[in-house]
């Protein structure tokens, strides 16, 4: 009686443990299919909405890891993984160049959008203003407000600061700030002085800035300061007074608002300040005088002028004698008599 071979025992088990090792081997490339298109599209495609607004706000502090980092940007709804961020960071060789400070993110901004403007500092930049013809400690009073600065600025020489807008970073010391605008002036200063007309009655930078001041506060019409200071440069020439109000002004209230008019009596005052009483400058500016104060007693046009007063229009009326600037007083008297201004 014949047999038939027998299969060996084995066999089913192996191909059995094959198929298994093949499908196990294919569940794991999908699943690391999934996961990487799941990485790529938390990295590419749009972050999470934000909580309030169109804008998130977040500070990431001086010193902070990148795991601190990754965190904070979790917590605050920008990212959706920490965990993705951070691989992220190391693959795309920003984990060491990630910088501290103030960031707005857009509601929906992608994990890559996030990534770069960390990488490369993209900042809030807060701006603040100084108005041309702010006393020094009116200056200081303007830092004291922004809340977005820290630290105390000491009140700085009259004339020490150029009036411009400043932009600066949340956390910055107030003093550094200041001191940008101290720097600023000194710049433009020197680059005025060096290009000034030859000739003028002033002899030094710092004269320069006393006589500016003076230009800033008696014309708030741009297109007047070079005529203002051709007035009083033609003074200066000929050893007349200067006789300007703001002087006195700033010698009682150190360039507040009088809220009133000058009284005879501080008309005649003999204070350092009342131009009207002493000869050629006083001790130190009024004001901090702008770029173009600054600029039209360094270079003013030649002209006859000796003598401005008020228009009545928010100008200045001119005059190269007396006769016509009486005739100019009489016309804004009775502007003012007929507007009872």
């Amino acid at each position: 009686m014949s047999r038939k071979p027998s299969r060996p025992a084995g066999l089913p088990l192996m191909r059995r443990l094959v198929i298994m090792a093949m499908s196990a081997f294919a569940t794991l490339c999908v699943a690391l299919v999934i996961v990487g298109l799941w990485a790529v599209w938390s990295y590419r495609g749009p972050g999470p909405e934000a909580r309030q607004g169109e804008i998130t706000n977040v500070m990431l502090r001086r010193g902070a890891g990148l795991n601190e980092i990754a965190a904070s940007l979790e917590r605050a709804h920008v990212v959706r993984s920490a965990t993705i961020f951070i691989a992220a960071a190391q693959v795309t060789g920003a984990a060491r160049e990630l910088k501290a400070g103030e960031y707005e993110f857009p509601s929906g901004a992608s994990m890559s959008r996030v990534l770069d403007a960390i990488r490369a500092g993209k900042t809030v930049r807060h701006q603040v203003t100084i108005p041309e013809g702010m006393t020094s400690e009116m200056v200081i009073e303007i830092l004291g407000r922004e809340e977005a600065l820290t630290g105390v600025a000491p009140t700085p020489p009259e004339g020490a600061v150029l009036p411009e807008t400043y932009a600066f970073e949340r956390g910055e010391d107030r003093a550094a700030v200041l001191q940008r605008m101290m720097d600023a002036r000194d710049k433009v200063l020197a680059e005025l002085w060096a290009k000034r007309q030859p000739g003028l009655p002033i002899s030094t930078p710092e004269e320069a800035v006393i006589l500016a001041s003076i230009v800033e506060k008696e014309t708030g019409v741009a297109s007047e300061r070079p005529q203002v200071a051709s007035i009083f440069v033609n003074r200066l020439r000929k050893g007349m007074r200067l006789e300007s109000d703001p002087t006195i002004i700033y010698g009682i209230t150190k360039g507040r608002p009088l809220g009133r008019r000058i009284l005879l009596s501080e008309l005649q005052a003999p204070t350092p300040y009342n131009t009207y009483a002493i000869d050629g400058l006083p001790p130190t500016p009024i004001a901090n005088p702008g770029r173009a104060s600054l600029a039209a007693v360094l270079d003013p046009p030649r002209t006859d002028y000796l003598f401005f007063v008020a228009d009545g229009s928010g100008g200045h009326a001119f005059a190269a004698t007396y006769e016509e600037h009486a005739r100019n007083v009489e016309k804004w008297r009775a502007w003012r008599a007929r507007t009872g201004k």
